[in-house]
């Protein structure tokens, strides 16, 4: 198999956005599960704690801009289809 077969091949398993999406979502709730239930008992768990807090911000921040970029596509296809729809007679 080529080098362009291959990448080809591995662009196709790739997710889409809606999986992606719930991907962000399991990971939003773990990370959210673990800032609250971890166990906390000393300085070393407390650092795991923070990161675990990063892990979270991260993943709702990127989840939001995605949900922000599905919607501007949405919008940019209504407008489009209002536009066609004044441009006929």
């Amino acid at each position: 198999m080529s080098e362009a077969d291959s990448a080809s091949a591995g662009a196709q398993e790739l997710p889409n956005r809606d999986e992606i999406l719930d991907l962000l979502e399991d990971g939003i709730r773990e990370a959210h599960r673990k800032v609250k239930e971890g166990r906390v008992y000393d300085t070393e768990n407390e650092k795991v704690r923070i990161k675990w807090i990063r892990a979270l911000a991260y993943s709702a921040n990127v989840h939001r801009q995605m949900q922000n970029d599905r919607d501007l596509e949405e919008l940019s296809e209504r407008l489009e289809a209002i536009e066609a729809q004044q441009e006929q007679p």
